[in-house]
């Protein structure tokens, strides 16, 4: 689909220098820089408005790592995050057709692609975009849309070796890890031993720190709802698919929405709730609310992704009490004999970065991501600057010594530094760099063992594993993976379903929990009614189809 010849290469170079020095910019800035080849570009600035994470609205320049890329490239970003609904931001700006230069949608990629907002990127990648294309050359069928165009960027095109994760940023049932050693470090596998645990520990402790102990809470807040919804695929012994589990042998798709296994989870959590145990502002806190509750030391358990709650880990570690961080475990049912909590390798298609028609220039912002896309400057995004950062052993093997380790896990460091800025939500590399050290430093062994303090130490050597994700069983192979990815079109059967089976468990899950315990039955019956008028094999049937198609290689 794409060219890859020298004769490109050099005329995206040419551009680059052409664009620096060309006043028609975006929002041009008043501010210039003198690079390596001594032009002096104008600086322009574009709004970059991310709806997928939290994060500090800043001008990227303003980091140590910004201020490099805008001397390279003479762009910074003006970087918004979301706040509120997603919907509604995204909706009043189709309505009014007010975009930022640069978008981050998340799950609403489609309604800006039914709406035209997004450019198409096929020219600007070839003229200026080859390292891009390069990275992203085995993947770019799987965002190409059905038009033949290319309007997003998505995240972490896996390059040379994947590198599996020692640690645990997927799905996974968390508990308060001060509680395994009050009882002797337990093998824990199932809900009703994990509950029991936690029940026991909240009965003895009532308060924590002069705060009143939570035994188990949840996230339910806006999109991320599916962190509470997706439990009892898990529990079931089934990875994040989305919505749907996929039969190994078959490779067809049932929803569990309304499965034995979902009603099983339920009821487990009306039980917590009958006994007092339940965070009653589960369903209604928000985001940054449940965040500062895991912060706050005083939450036994929940069910959430690694990826989800990061700076709660990090004020948890920054406290100084080993003993109230969380640690992951595989949890399933009675009966359930393997869990799949860990993602096999994968690549999420229908996630991305997109350019907006209200972007000027946006040959600039390609350039940009171009640039950072390269490998010394994914290094320096997620590892830092040699000899400050990270260091470099006589084999050429990347690791971190313990000064540099504390250094880089500090918050307010990566911030300043841009790696929070980074890390995420632009063109990035997964995997391993030529040199073969992994393009995460917490994938790299090296420094996964050198991170666990004495304190870690002694779960790893209660539990004999050398790793936290020892704990869990590997990844079986799912060359479909994630079903979820599947570009769904705006307004489709399939679209309506999911916004609707999504309205439907968002307000009879917190009915069914809240419920008294002799009116579960009749909650549950009347979702289960509801959630059946919809067309529930129309939608089976469609992700049967992608995943059959994926399997023989068709995305």
């Amino acid at each position: 689909m794409f060219k890859r010849s020298i004769v490109l290469l050099g005329l995206s170079l040419s551009l680059v220098l052409a664009a620096c020095s060309n006043n028609d910019s975006s929002t041009g800035n008043n501010s210039s820089n003198t690079n390596d080849s001594g032009e002096t570009p104008e600086v322009v600035t574009y709004h970059f408005f991310n709806a997928a994470t939290a994060g500090r609205d800043v001008n990227t320049n303003e980091t140590t790592l910004g201020a490099m890329f805008e001397e390279a490239t003479g762009v910074n970003f003006r970087m918004e995050h979301l706040v509120g609904d997603i919907n509604q931001r995204i909706g009043v700006m189709v309505a009014s057709g007010d975009y930022p230069d640069v978008i981050v949608p998340d799950d609403t990629i489609d309604t800006l692609l039914d709406a035209k907002a997004l450019i198409p990127l096929n020219d600007l990648l070839e003229e200026h975009g080859q390292n891009i294309l390069a990275a992203y050359d085995e993947y770019l069928h799987m965002f190409t849309q059905d038009d033949g165009n290319i309007y997003y960027i998505p995240f972490g095109a896996t390059v040379n070796e994947f590198q599996p994760n020692p640690n645990i940023d997927q799905g996974a049932f968390w508990i308060q890890r001060g509680i395994l050693k009050e009882y002797g470090f337990p093998e824990i596998n199932t809900l009703d031993e994990y509950l029991e645990i936690i029940t026991r520990y909240a009965a003895e402790n009532p308060e924590i720190d002069g705060m009143r102990t939570i035994p188990f809470t949840g996230l339910t807040y806006d999109w991320r709802f599916f962190a509470f919804s997706n439990a009892p695929n898990h529990l079931a012994g089934y990875p994040n698919d989305g919505g749907v589990m996929i039969d190994m042998e078959t490779h067809e798709a049932t929803v569990y929405a309304d499965s034995e296994y979902t009603k099983e989870w339920l009821k487990s959590l009306n039980d917590l709730n009958a006994d007092g145990l339940l965070d009653q502002e589960m369903f209604v806190m928000n985001y940054d609310e449940y965040l500062a509750k895991l912060s706050s030391g005083r939450v036994l358990g929940f069910f959430d992704y690694g990826w989800q709650f990061g700076n709660a880990r990090n004020a948890l570690r920054d406290a100084g009490n080993p003993d109230r961080e969380f640690m992951a475990l595989p949890i399933v049912f009675d009966g359930v004999e393997q869990d799949q909590y860990l993602d096999p390798p994968s690549f999420t298609s229908n996630r991305g970065v997109g350019i907006t028609v209200n972007a000027e220039n946006p040959e600039r912002i390609i350039q940009f991501f171009d640039h950072i896309i390269q490998e010394e400057q994914q290094k320096k995004i997620m590892w830092g600057l040699e000899g400050e950062h990270y260091t470099v052993d006589e084999d050429g093997r990347y690791f971190q010594t313990e000064e540099q380790i504390e250094l880089v896990q500090n918050q307010q460091f990566r911030e300043e530094f841009g790696m929070t800025t980074f890390e995420w939500n632009w063109p990035r590399l997964n995997g391993s760099f030529e040199n073969g050290n992994a393009v995460e430093p917490r994938r790299q062994p090296e420094v996964a063992l050198a991170t666990y303090r004495d304190a870690d130490r002694e779960y790893l050597d209660a539990y004999g594993i050398s790793t936290f994700a020892e704990l869990f069983a590997d990844p079986q192979e799912r060359p479909w993976y994630p079903a979820w990815s599947a570009n769904i079109e705006q307004g489709s059967p399939h679209a309506i379903f999911e916004e609707r089976a999504n309205e439907l468990t968002r307000r009879h899950y917190a009915r069914i929990v809240l419920a008294e315990p002799a009116n579960f039955e009749k909650e549950w019956n009347d979702f289960v009614e509801a959630y059946r008028k919809l067309d529930v094999e129309a939608y089976e049937n469609f992700f049967t189809d992608v995943v059959q198609a994926r399997v023989r290689g068709e995305w």
